[in-house]
């Protein structure tokens, strides 16, 4: 019965939220709001549960100095750096310090991993494209194509460079994005499905 009664409350339901979007009425629309509301509440504990979880962690490896430890304490204490203002202050005053650390502390710092990270894709793309196939010809030049468009000067190199940049992001590079979320959309459909059904029983643990 541990895994009978989850399953079975899991098709119960699921089958409930899908079937509501089909019967427009206000009783059911209200069962859905409630059962909407259940589960914010419970992603609220698991986000406790996670924090918990983060701390726990990450406080053993610092206290036994493992290896990397130095960047684990840097995790804990901006951790509580963030928490605190709110826990402290209020949802208010709270939400002002933070707003004002994280513009001024992890804005920088994600623009400075970002701009790093642009020099690592591009050696990586320089290595990736081998043009040995005309697909692989085709992705390089446009790759070259875009990147140069990007740049601030594009206009010096071309008139209509821009214009062709923005052609290839906006039809072909937009296609392939809107196949891409079709397929995704597929997939988080069946596999939707198969939790509902009981196929994929992988949240309930080891079999």
């Amino acid at each position: 019965m541990k895994r009978e009664i989850p399953i079975l409350i899991t098709l119960v339901f699921g089958v409930f939220m899908i079937v509501q979007f089909f019967i427009p009425h206000p009783a059911v629309n209200d069962i859905a709001n409630r059962l909407q509301n259940w589960a914010i509440i419970v992603i609220s504990f698991s986000y406790v549960l996670g924090s918990a979880n983060i701390l726990r962690i990450n406080g053993e490896l610092v206290y036994r100095r493992a290896p990397g430890w130095p960047y684990k304490l840097v995790l804990v204490i901006a951790f509580f750096t963030m928490a605190t203002p709110g826990l402290i202050l209020g949802i208010a005053e709270g939400s002002w310090t933070n707003d004002r650390l994280f513009t001024f502390t992890y804005v920088p710092l994600a623009s400075t991993m970002y701009a790093s990270l642009a020099f690592y894709i591009a050696s990586a793309a320089f290595r990736a494209f081998r043009v040995r196939t005309w697909q692989a010809s085709v992705l390089a030049i446009t790759a070259l194509i875009v990147m140069l468009g990007r740049i601030p000067v594009s206009h010096f190199i071309w008139q209509d460079l821009p214009g062709i940049v923005d052609w290839i992001m906006g039809v072909p590079n937009a296609v392939a994005q809107r196949g891409i979320l079709i397929g995704a959309a597929l997939g988080a459909i069946a596999t939707g499905l198969k939790v509902i059904l009981g196929i994929e029983r992988s949240y309930l643990g080891r079999e």
